[in-house]
Parts: structure tokens; sequence; C-alpha cells
């Protein structure tokens, strides 16, 4: 399993980009999101940026995080998921439009 970690771009230097998630620094590659600008959001996968975030996405992406390291250390979630406990669960449309149907969705 991967999991995608949002990081802050510290600086760049041509595909290659310093980058931050507030603990650590690493370098990482910016092949599929092109040039950035230092203080862009990203969610980086493996060492690669993937896709460029907004700050509000990325903060909750990183609380979730938290959340879970905490789990794993046998303490409790917090208000790591607050953003999704707040809303009635969403499907994703294809099964909404299947359910509306009166399909099974399973």
């Amino acid at each position: 399993m991967c999991l995608g970690i949002p990081m802050q771009i510290l600086g760049v230097d041509g595909i290659a980009a310093r980058a931050t998630d507030g603990r650590t620094e690493a370098l990482i590659d910016l092949s599929l999101t092109g040039p950035l600008a230092p203080g862009t959001w990203v969610l980086t996968f493996l060492g690669a940026a993937r896709e460029v975030l907004d700050p509000d996405e990325a903060q909750k992406i990183a609380s979730a995080l938290d959340g879970l390291r905490a789990l794993m250390r046998g303490e409790g979630l917090g208000d790591a998921f607050a953003d999704l406990e707040q809303g009635e669960p969403r499907l994703p449309p294809h099964l909404r439009a299947a359910l509306d149907q009166g399909k099974p969705v399973a």
C-alpha cells in the first residue's frame, strides 16, 4: 500500500524540488506536475509529486495521517477525520447513479 504525503515545495532545480512535510525534508521529482513555485503544496507518492494541492486539502490529509500515526501508537484519533465525520457518506457518481436506478450496490 502506498500513502500520499502532502509536502510543501521549498526550492526547485529543474524537475527536482526540495520539499517538507513539516517533519522532514526530501528531494522529490516534479516530472508529473511540471515546474512549481516554492510554497506550492503537492501530494507525493514514492518521492514523486503527483498532484498539486490547495493548502486546505494538504492540511486535511496531514491531519488524517497524524491521526493514523496516533492510532498506531495506541492513542485516539482525536479530530483527525472531523471533515469526514461532519457530512453524510457520499457514493462515487457511478454508484449513486446505479443506486438511483434501483440497482444493487455491493
